[in-house]
């Protein structure tokens, strides 16, 4: 069994700290951290990777043993991913940034087949907050099949990782194969 000691480290090294084990053949691994952003995100990747993953009771040890082999990534014809870095669309003019974006995340529940991912930096992460004016809407997108990505570091720096109502707390991994996995990818923001 790999045993990958990640404690310490800062997203998204965790994670790729695992990846290079998965990507040595490591079929067994055993990954420490001490942070339940890590745990999650260490968690998805591995599941993602086809393996089984238990948690050792009162601790932050994952154990994880490879179950099935990973299917190879497809692209869906004319799939779409969205990377918001604002909450705004456009420059603040009294509201008309927010307004914009409404209507824009609006727009995109129109669409017959929604982004494959949404994804949440920087002052964008605000958009998952409950209070957002585009919370209910991102839930909708989540509901018809995107993965919304929320960045856990913009979490952390806002101080709003736990005020979080939609999506994912995530990191810069998952939010970078997520996004470019997709045979289009807009950034906004």
């Amino acid at each position: 069994m790999k045993i990958i000691d990640a404690r310490g480290l800062e997203c998204p090294k965790p994670v790729i700290k695992t990846k290079e084990a998965v990507d040595a053949g490591c079929n067994e691994i055993s990954v420490v951290v001490d942070n339940e952003v890590a745990v999650s995100n260490v968690t998805r990747f591995l599941e993602g990777q086809g393996f089984s993953v238990k948690r050792a009771e009162g601790t932050m040890e994952l154990e994880a043993v490879r179950t099935a082999c990973a299917a190879e990534e497809k692209k869906s014809a004319g799939s779409l991913s969205v990377l918001f870095t604002s909450d705004k669309l456009g420059a603040e003019s009294n509201g008309l940034g927010e307004v914009l974006m409404k209507a824009y995340i609006g727009t995109l529940l129109q669409k017959e087949t929604p982004p494959s991912a949404v994804a949440l930096m920087n002052e964008g992460v605000k958009m998952a907050l409950p209070e957002s004016s585009v919370a209910d809407s991102l839930k909708e997108l989540e509901k018809k099949g995107s993965s919304i990505l929320v960045c856990g570091t913009c979490t952390k720096h806002f101080g709003i990782t736990e005020k979080i109502s939609v999506g994912v707390v995530s990191n810069m991994f998952e939010i970078t194969e997520a996004v470019f996995s997709a045979d289009n990818h807009i950034v906004i923001g």
